[in-house]
């Protein structure tokens, strides 16, 4: 969520959602790892290499292997662990594969794997973000241990697979320190996790599933969701505004939990950005969009799309939205303060001229949620927080100025 002038160190990200599962280690496994409390051996990058963006939540930090690059070794394993890391996303400075050899990037109980070839193919691999600099990044792992193994016939394979850093994510505590909000939870946080609502409001639990955690780079996030029948998708410009952006981040669908109030929500899906289609013009007071496509679309189309309003809507219509506040797995915000009493609604349709108002809970990492009507159609891109004007970007003026580039059904 964008800060405005009035900023307030969060005292505590929101606990009531989904508890991260922030090791993914079996207990055999766990014992093997418990000798490495740090592997391999790391420092904080600078400063400068660290994520920083106004507006985004800063989720993770930049590790840099220290001494020799680690290698996985012919048919051999390499951890890379950081002890309560949320995630880890592992960089590889060299991949000198041989014909028939490849790498995979897995959890320790390959729940979750990714595997790559010297040609780094999507199409026959694994999906993977770049950053302009030499090498390419797996895609993150959730929990704090990947496992980086190469499968390779030769008798010596030394240095085929060489990672120089990687980024790791912070604890629910860590982002809490991290980062600045506005006060966005108006009065009781009434947000739950979306599976909450899978009986109650099944269309509303839906719609939601084609809202996704935003990686940004390794080490932000924000909230990003399909918009129309084609690969097209849409968040804030403050999020991210450059073509290199895009392809340096992680679209995570179904990231939430899987019993209301649980823990450990698994990785769901992800794709990496691909195009970067239109940045809409102005600051973050204005539309404040950004319209990209994803990689591996196939991948996410079952988890269904939304729709832009065409037409502004009106005060005191009703609301919902669905997105990862805090980099968390997904609520859904369809109450102002208690369940199953006064629902969200629009405050002031014409809070300015490019923005709605609203007292519906939103937190950092919100941003580029969709706001929905009790029809199902995105009337605002929530982007703007200060109880009780939460505020989000006019869909309806989005939609004019994009509305040749997508399919809105």
């Amino acid at each position: 969520m964008r800060h405005t002038l009035r900023r307030l160190r969060t005292a505590a990200v929101a606990l009531g959602a989904c508890t991260l599962g922030l090791s993914l280690l079996s207990v055999p496994a766990a014992e093997a790892y418990s000798a490495q409390p740090l592997a391999p051996q790391s420092e904080r990058a600078p400063e400068s290499a660290q994520f920083t963006a106004e507006g985004v939540t800063t989720v993770g930090e930049l590790r840099t292997v220290t001494g020799s690059p680690s290698s996985a070794q012919a048919a051999g394993t390499q951890i890379i662990r950081h002890p309560g890391a949320a995630y880890v996303k592992v960089h590889f400075s060299s991949l000198r594969l041989a014909p028939g050899d490849h790498v995979t990037v897995s959890s320790p109980d390959g729940r979750e794997s990714y595997r790559y070839d010297r040609h780094l193919n999507r199409a026959t691999g694994s999906d993977y973000t770049t950053d302009g600099q030499p090498g390419f990044w797996a895609m993150s792992v959730e929990g704090d241990t990947a496992v980086v193994t190469l499968h390779s016939s030769r008798p010596s394979a030394d240095n085929a697979a060489v990672v120089d850093k990687f980024w790791r994510g912070y604890d629910r505590a860590e982002i809490a320190r991290h980062n600045f909000s506005t006060q966005s939870v108006c009065s009781t946080d009434a947000r739950r996790d979306v599976v909450c609502y899978q009986s109650s409001h099944p269309t509303e639990y839906a719609r939601g599933q084609a809202t996704a955690k935003l990686l940004i780079s390794g080490g932000g996030s924000c909230t990003t969701w399909r918009v129309g029948n084609t690969n097209r998708m849409l968040t804030n410009k403050h999020c991210f505004s450059t073509q290199a952006a895009v392809s340096g981040s992680e679209m995570q669908f179904n990231y939430q939990c899987a019993t209301c109030g649980g823990s450990n929500p698994g990785a769901g899906t992800k794709v990496s950005g691909a195009t970067l289609y239109k940045v809409s013009s102005g600051g973050s007071s204005d539309l404040d969009y950004t319209l990209y496509s994803v990689n591996n679309f196939a991948n996410i189309q079952g988890f269904g799309t939304l729709y832009l309003a065409t037409t502004a809507t009106t005060t005191g219509t009703r609301i919902y939205i669905p997105g990862h506040g805090d980099g968390s797995p997904k609520r859904l915000s369809i109450y102002e303060d208690t369940q199953n009493g006064t629902t969200c609604s629009v405050k002031n349709a014409n809070y300015n001229t490019s923005n709605i108002s609203y007292s519906c809970d939103t937190s950092g990492g919100n941003s580029g949620s969709p706001v929905l009507n009790a029809s199902h159609r995105v009337v605002a891109l929530h982007h703007l927080g200060g109880c009780p004007s939460n505020q989000g970007a006019k869909a309806h003026l989005i939609y004019n100025e994009i509305a040749s580039m997508i399919d809105n059904g």
